[in-house]
């Protein structure tokens, strides 16, 4: 019975719509049409731009626009989340896809999905951990900035083609003469109506503290609706502005976006070999060509999934393995759809979120609105102005750039800033790809430098009869990179301090490893040769374990540390009384047939202070 209450929990927790399905009713579909029709207003234009800026036929962003949405309906876990075609993702594909074909995107989509499959299944979604807010900040800064400088082409009415930031400019500066004035003037215009349309949704037309009328309710949401659907809605009247010229003999003055094949995309196989120019690729040559954007498409859609995922969790835990999982369903199926790589997009969600959408059922009013504009709106699409897709692209991701965050981060931690200055530096320079391994690379390395430099604090202590000593406090794990600095740094303090006994206190010594022990055993050693005192505080088990596996004397430890200065006092004590007996002998005799003297009379001092086999333990 257990066993079918965990197969049904394990169900229940893997395919979220069986749970939520059993509550649904007839308000919480009506919110979800109203959501998902606004969702699907804002998508297609949206769609429309990103498979331009992903350097493929306009078409091919309304297919990566609807499969999403059916999957994520079944087994996404927060309501608000749209997956679709994102800037990120299209700028990604983008740089696969120059100079080939759109066949790269769609098997780059389902590569991605098969990643992020494997990373659910091995629970690798912890990897995104790894890039730090600052790498993410630098990243997504850089990445708005390389996708607006994109757009300039479409603004000024330039046929060009770049590939990067810096080649964008130099070709947009190389053809400003060129600038056909009519599509400067749409674009300009569009992205003045954008951002004044933006903040609509904030005019109230109540005063502020006090309760709105129904009337003032409706105005409210009327323009919050216009805010929301802006893209739509600008899209629209400048598409029908084209049409009126194009239907005269003079002709449309605006570049357009030509011919959209229309119809739904056929069901097929990912293409797994192509013909770019006059060669035939294999898969190899394909994977070849796609290089590390096969990992690092999917870790970036992950992270800005999960991202978007939290900022609408409401206080829910959110599972990272089931986003993975449901993310690496909607890039395999889509691949079948000629899909471009997709994740989840914030700006989407957020309108979801904030047409109250009650579940994810919107996403597939949002699926069926795109698939009814792919059979029956294609033939309009093509008069939509490349200028005003601009003006969607450039409103959309000039809010991605995070400028705000540096002046916190600089007041915290500045080191965080190099990160993400060097992240942001190098996507620009060297692509985005590089740019985030380089920001995780040196975050890799603030992690590591503690553990090679870990900070040593020295201080000379006291016990309660006044005998002093030596204390030695390392601040980190001691494995191999740390073990070099560790040993010097106490070597050179017991040499300065006079013979006085050394005490390391390992409260902060996690862990150690083989080389570790092998450098202490050569510290204890050299303390023993020069007959200091080295003893160690609370040790834990598991350190001790592991010197004990290379050291075979003369290692003490303590676990008390009112024990520890009880020793120290007697052996002080002791060393005392034998250099006053070693005083009253013949001072011409040898010194060992003194120390032997010593032997005889009283236990051997430096057995005493130091021979104690490897399980030795003062407690």
């Amino acid at each position: 019975m257990s066993d079918k209450h965990a197969l049904k929990a394990f169900i229940l927790q893997r395919i979220p719509i069986l749970h939520w399905a059993q509550e649904y009713n007839t308000k919480k579909f009506i919110s979800d049409c109203i959501a998902g029709f606004t969702v699907g207003l804002t998508v297609m234009p949206q769609a429309l731009a990103y498979a331009t800026l992903g350097g493929l036929e306009p078409q091919y962003g309304l297919y990566s626009a609807f499969v999403g949405c059916f999957i994520y309906t079944i087994f996404g876990s927060i309501k608000d989340i749209t997956i679709g075609p994102t800037a990120l993702m299209a700028l990604m594909t983008y740089q696969q896809v120059v100079g080939r074909n759109s066949d790269y995107a769609i098997l780059l989509c389902f590569l991605s999905g098969i990643v992020e499959l494997i990373m659910s299944v091995l629970h690798l979604g912890v990897l995104v951990d790894f890039i730090s807010i600052p790498v993410t900040v630098g990243f997504t800064s850089a990445t708005s900035v390389i996708i607006g400088s994109s757009q300039f082409g479409s603004l000024l009415g330039l046929k060009i083609s770049s590939n990067g930031f810096f080649d964008t400019i130099t070709k947009v500066i190389q053809n400003i003469h060129l600038t056909r004035l009519t599509d400067l003037g749409l674009g300009v215009g569009c992205i003045v109506i954008l951002l004044l349309l933006r903040k609509l949704k904030d005019l109230k037309l109540h005063s502020k503290g006090t309760k709105p009328t129904k009337t003032q309710q409706s105005l409210n949401y009327t323009l919050w609706l216009i805010s929301t659907s802006r893209n739509a809605i600008v899209v629209i009247v400048c598409s029908a502005i084209a049409y009126m010229y194009e239907s005269q003999e003079s002709g449309s003055p605006f570049r357009l976006t030509g011919d959209v094949k229309s119809g739904l995309p056929a069901f097929k196989v990912p293409p797994f070999t192509t013909v770019v120019g006059n060669s035939t690729k294999t898969f190899p040559d394909m994977l070849s060509d796609l290089g590390s954007s096969v990992f690092l498409v999917p870790i970036i859609a992950v992270l800005g999934n999960v991202a978007i995922a939290k900022a609408f969790a409401t206080g829910e835990v959110i599972d990272a393995t089931q986003e993975l999982l449901t993310l690496s369903f909607c890039n395999i199926m889509g691949a079948f759809f000629s899909s471009m790589p997709i994740t989840g997009s914030f700006s989407r969600s957020a309108v979801n979120h904030a047409s109250g959408v009650q579940t994810s059922m919107g996403g597939v009013v949002t699926g069926i609105m795109v698939l009814l504009a792919l059979g029956f709106l294609t033939p309009y699409f093509a008069y939509i102005p490349k200028a005003s897709l601009g003006a969607v692209i450039v409103c959309a991701v000039i809010f991605m750039i995070e400028y705000e965050v540096v002046k916190p981060m600089w007041r915290s931690s500045k080191k965080d800033l190099l990160s993400a200055f060097a992240t942001f530096i190098f996507c620009l320079v060297i692509g985005v790809e590089y740019g985030i391994l380089v920001g995780v690379a040196i975050n890799i390395m603030f992690l590591l430098y503690p553990s090679a430099r870990p900070g040593v604090q020295v201080e000379q202590c006291r016990t309660s009869n006044g005998k002093d000593y030596i204390l030695i406090t390392p601040g980190n794990a001691l494995y191999f990179p740390a073990v070099d600095f560790i040993k010097t740094s106490v070597a050179k303090t017991g040499l300065s301090s006079k013979n006085l006994p050394v005490v390391i206190d390992c409260q902060f010594i996690l862990g150690a490893d083989f080389t570790a022990a092998k450098g202490i055993a050569a510290l204890i050693s050299e303390f023993f040769t020069r007959k200091q005192p080295l003893y160690f505080l609370n040790p834990r088990l598991e350190v001790v374990s592991v010197f004990r596996g290379v050291l075979s004397e003369n290692f003490v430890f303590f676990n008390c540390k009112n024990k520890l200065e009880n020793t120290i006092e007697e052996e002080s004590l002791n060393t005392t009384d034998e250099q006053e007996m070693l005083l009253g002998h013949d001072s011409s005799l040898p010194k060992s047939i003194e120390l032997k003297e010593i032997s005889v009379n009283g236990t051997s001092l430096s057995h005493r202070k130091f021979s104690t086999n490897s399980s030795s333990n003062v407690t």
